[in-house]
């Protein structure tokens, strides 16, 4: 594993980093070190383009993925495919302590803490 610690050969600070994003984020909060990405709109800055992207279409309210069998939209491509199982009857995800079946794995660890609490195993599992 690499950690980033160091920027232009010279330790800034004794902060250490496994991802090369968190680094950046860190010396442009921190140090203000690095290039900023401004909203022309509110001069809100950000420290990559894929949030001021995102910032952007949340302004804008441009939601370019949508879905197929409703007329919902969303602005990131996980938000629909988080939604799709709605319209499916396929239930993915079990109970391992009363069967009980769901669409989604929030659905089911949400169950799963009110479930385990019933039958007395420590909610530490999740």
């Amino acid at each position: 594993m690499f950690v980033f610690t160091r920027v232009q050969s010279r330790i800034l600070c004794s902060k250490e980093f496994v991802w090369h994003a968190h680094l950046k984020r860190h010396l442009l909060k921190s140090h203000n070190e690095g290039t900023w990405f401004t909203c022309d709109l509110c001069q809100k800055k950000f420290s990559t383009k894929g949030h001021l992207k995102e910032h952007m279409q949340r302004r804008g309210d441009v939601k370019p993925y949508l879905c197929d069998e409703c007329p919902k939209s969303f602005y990131r491509a996980f938000e629909l495919k988080r939604h799709q199982p709605v319209h499916s009857d396929y239930r993915q995800f079990c109970c391992f302590l009363c069967d009980a079946q769901f669409k989604s794995k929030y659905e089911v660890k949400r169950h799963f803490k009110k479930c385990s609490a019933v039958h007395g195993i420590s909610a530490l599992l999740l």
